[in-house]
């Protein structure tokens, strides 16, 4: 009764961000259990070597060059999609980017209006164009917020930017106001919120302009704040996203999951 509830076979799934880090995971894991995944980077190298490394463990995936931020790549890359396969099930919106953190009176127009571009808009752009192609349903939509959307976290140095944390608690805002207007047509609408996991390039941008005593300062507190004492890995959430894509989750809709080793379960 229960041994298909977690597969995908049959469903054509887009990850945005799918060159590395988590969506590389996030799009072996789908085409695991059964999706067609189109893997959409604006590097279109990683997100070839994505495909590649899901079609060697017998997936079927594609690689897809888009740019989240700009309308015309957005639609070149869903006229194509559209072209191709007529339909999608899955969406997750993972395309992501964060900026040197500096304090909020420190902080550049130019780094803000960069950043939600990326982050926000780019949510908003692929997914008024793969809700075209969901309905009419169902379908599940799958977006990337973070704890930093949930609460705030200055632990005395830069951790993550004014940017960053308020774009994805706009992906949260997002994602229900979504699940709200296309319930109806049984396409969901959740989102996850990960903690500190590492092995993704999101932080490239702080890495390189911080100091190693920077680094080792922002690595303890981290791991200090952490109930579970260690960062996660992509790999880690592709449980969780694999349940989000599939009929195991057809009565959720409207959440935001934290998936955190604690850290938003506890107190500080």
């Amino acid at each position: 009764m229960f041994e298909n509830l977690f597969r995908l076979d049959g469903k054509v799934a887009v990850v945005t961000g799918a060159a590395n880090g988590l969506g590389r995971s996030f799009a072996l894991g789908l085409s695991a259990f059964g999706a067609t995944v189109i893997c959409a980077d604006r590097n279109l190298d990683g997100a070839d070597e994505t495909a590649s490394l899901a079609k060697q463990s017998r997936g079927k995936a594609e690689p897809a060059l888009v740019d989240v931020a700009d309308e015309t790549s957005v639609d070149a890359m869903w006229t194509k999609i559209a072209e191709s396969h007529g339909r999608i099930d899955i969406l997750i919106n993972n395309a992501g980017i964060n900026t040197n953190s500096m304090r909020t009176h420190e902080y550049s127009v130019a780094d803000w209006d960069r950043l939600m571009a990326i982050n926000l808009r780019g949510v908003f752009l692929n997914t008024r164009k793969g809700l075209a192609l969901m309905l009419p349903g169902p379908g599940s939509i799958i977006n990337v917020a973070s704890i930093l959307g949930l609460r705030g976290f200055w632990p005395g140095s830069p951790a993550g930017s004014i940017s960053y944390s308020a774009s994805k608690a706009g992906v949260i805002g997002f994602t229900r106001q979504v699940a709200a207007e296309y319930a109806v047509e049984k396409i969901r609408s959740n989102a996850i919120a990960p903690g500190w996991h590492g092995g993704t390039a999101l932080g490239a941008e702080r890495r390189a302009a911080a100091s190693a005593e920077e680094i080792k300062t922002f690595e303890q507190a981290i791991h200090a704040r952490i109930p579970m004492k260690h960062r996660g890995v992509p790999d880690d959430l592709v449980g969780l996203v694999v349940y989000l894509a599939s009929d195991a989750s057809h009565y959720m809709t409207g959440q935001v999951i934290a998936h955190d080793g604690g850290w938003d379960g506890a107190v500080a």
